[in-house]
């Protein structure tokens, strides 16, 4: 199944015309027109890159590209039978793929609506992006940890040590892991690290600076969506992530990254951020078309600008159309 967003090959002013785009060709939002809530990426071996998501239109839909623009589904992470079923009824959200001591490891939120005590965090490992994925059951719930709904988990390696972040809106949270990535580290404690108006958490180091970027605002009602990507900083994982003028977002203040115009709504929930070969920095997300609800959060694509250190999406609304990524 090939999803492609295509290229056009329309004019633009000659800044856009470069030797890797000669033809100033364009692309168009959203480069998936599926609903795939959630979205994370990674980058094979092999030259593609795979993206997961939220499982709305298959059992974690697993989708492979070579330049972000043009997407190709290859399957699924687990079938009916290899899913996981730990949470009775739970849907399988927000999949975070990584690469862990020769293994893609892939945590996933397992919940049903309104199930904020039950729900929790699992964990899946795979020999090869494709899958099949091995479920390897729960790691927590929110009535083990401590953490009211216990959703939206992010893996993040710093200073030799493995690290979750995870939580919504009751606090996001950090907790060191085992070198396995499969387990919390014994006697380990949970550290919060942001307010109780984000979720979708993904960090970002830059230079001296950890970016915690995360989602606020209503995720899924349709048009209606209010979700807006949002960022603060800090020079430690741990925080404090304070705003430009110095305010932390432990006391819910942020910056803004990314909202909905005339055309999308509820952009948010952001992939993990992608480097081009031109050093280009780009963010997939999802969002509701507003003339089509109906299909869903599908995928959409941007480049992040930056501005004395701090991140923005240009206008900070989703494109219609924009100049490509360019891999060589």
């Amino acid at each position: 199944m090939l999803i492609s967003a295509g290229c056009s090959k329309n004019k633009y002013p000659e800044s856009g015309v470069t030797p890797e785009n000669p033809q100033g060709e364009t692309y168009a939002n959203p480069v998936i027109n599926l609903s795939l809530p959630d979205p994370t990426v990674i980058k094979a071996d092999d030259g593609y890159f795979y993206l997961y998501a939220t499982e709305d239109i298959a059992y974690t839909p697993i989708f492979r590209s070579k330049n972000l623009v043009n997407w190709e589904q290859i399957g699924a992470c687990f079938t009916k039978e290899t899913r996981p079923s730990w949470e009775p009824n739970g849907g399988i959200w927000a999949p975070d793929i990584n690469y862990i001591n020769g293994k893609y490891v892939l945590y996933y939120s397992m919940s049903v609506w309104g199930g904020v005590q039950t729900c929790g965090i699992g964990v899946a490992v795979a020999d090869s992006p494709k899958g099949p994925f091995t479920d390897k059951g729960a790691m927590f719930r929110s009535n083990t940890i401590g953490v009211l709904n216990s959703i939206d988990q992010f893996y993040y390696e710093d200073g030799g040590k493995k690290y979750l972040i995870w939580g919504s809106f009751s606090g996001i949270y950090c907790i060191e892991l085992e070198d396995d990535g499969l387990a919390l580290k014994a006697g380990a404690e949970k550290v919060q690290i942001a307010g109780t108006v984000t979720e979708g958490s993904y960090i970002h180091k830059r230079g001296k600076y950890y970016y915690y970027f995360g989602s606020t605002g209503s995720c899924c009602e349709g048009a209606n969506s209010t979700y807006t990507v949002v960022v603060g900083r800090s020079e430690s994982l741990f925080g404090p992530y304070l705003t430009k003028s110095g305010q932390s977002m432990m006391d819910n203040y942020y910056e803004k990254v990314l909202y909905g115009n005339s055309v999308f709504a509820g952009p948010g929930h952001n992939a993990e951020i992608v480097t081009d070969d031109n050093g280009d920095d780009w963010l997939l997300y999802h969002a509701y078309v507003k003339s089509h609800p109906e299909t869903g959060r599908v995928l959409c694509l941007d480049k992040i600008v930056w501005t004395n250190d701090w991140p923005a999406v240009s206008g900070l609304m989703p494109s219609s159309t924009s100049f490509p990524p360019v891999f060589k």
